[in-house]
């Protein structure tokens, strides 16, 4: 059984994906934690805190059998992934296109993090997650919740870090999530065009595709400083790609704010949908902070038609 995360993974995607595979192992179903690409700078950190090297790097999975993690769109999995079995799904977004010839096991829930429902998986069956595990996870729900501070956030993911946190003999979880957050918003050394597809997903939206990036950091200052850099390597993906919108969100998760960088074919319309402004080629998103609550629904509601 191979689990994995979607395209351009991040915390969550990595983190859940080594987690479940860790249950479904316990369970009796030998199970190994696959990736779609390498690991952000926070999820290379959570593996650096725990010794664990990088998932396997995977982009063709057809003809195995497979859990998703924190995702159920086809658009966010291996191309050949119709040609694979879909054993399971656990996912916390909306729920995607992805259909199955077979019944599935499915764990979908409102909650801030794919690693919140894998833990009450584990609960569930009545398993405890090795330390290793609760790092991960622990880490995971801090990164998607935004140290509890998303509008994604609720009571159980809080539940589900304390747990994990005294699981993995994590004292203070400030403490923990400051380091973390750190190793993530260091991204003076990336390439544009790295930046730009980081923790990137693809929505097709009335026939349209959005590819929307998220940067969390802790400052915004050392990307405002690339603008000029990161808005060329933007126009090329949007060009190459032949997207509709490409839009890179960068999150001030000290500020709880955002400003965004786009290239789109209706760029006006696209900002006034999430009711943001422009600023130069910059647009200001006030009080956005996440992704899947607060741009995603607005988009949809307004080009799915």
């Amino acid at each position: 059984m191979l689990v994995l995360g979607h395209t351009n993974p991040d915390c969550d995607s990595i983190a859940g994906a080594i987690s479940l595979a860790e249950l479904l192992t316990k369970k009796g179903t030998p199970a190994t934690a696959i990736a779609q690409g390498t690991p952000n700078p926070e999820a290379q950190f959570l593996l650096d805190k725990i010794g664990f090297d990088a998932p396997e790097v995977r982009t063709e999975i057809a003809g195995e059998e497979v859990w998703l993690i924190d995702y159920s769109d086809w658009g966010q999995a291996p191309k050949d992934a119709k040609q694979a079995t879909i054993r399971g799904i656990v996912d916390h977004h909306k729920l995607g296109d992805i259909t199955t010839a077979e019944p599935l096991e499915c764990w979908i829930r409102p909650v801030g993090c794919s690693c919140t429902i894998v833990y009450s998986m584990y609960k569930a069956a009545g398993i405890t997650p090795s330390k290793e595990a609760a790092t991960l996870m622990l880490g995971a729900i801090l990164s998607d919740t935004v140290k509890f501070n998303s509008p994604t956030f609720v009571e159980e993911d809080r539940t589900a870090a304390m747990a994990l946190a005294e699981l993995a003999g994590v004292s203070d979880v400030e403490a923990f999530a400051d380091e973390q957050f750190a190793a993530k918003s260091d991204v003076s050394k990336v390439p544009a065009d790295e930046l730009v597809l980081r923790d990137q997903k693809v929505y097709e939206i009335g026939g349209k595709q959005f590819a929307i990036a998220q940067l969390e950091l802790t400052s915004l200052d050392p990307v405002l400083a690339r603008e000029e850099e990161l808005q060329t390597a933007l126009q090329s993906l949007k060009d190459n790609e032949g997207y509709h919108t490409a839009l890179v969100i960068l999150t001030d998760i000290n500020a709880l704010t955002s400003k965004g960088l786009i290239c789109s074919e209706e760029a006006e319309l696209v900002t006034e949908t999430l009711g943001g402004s422009f600023e130069g080629q910059m647009i200001d998103l006030p009080g956005v902070v996440s992704r899947k609550k607060q741009v995603m629904p607005p988009l949809q509601n307004r080009f799915d038609v």
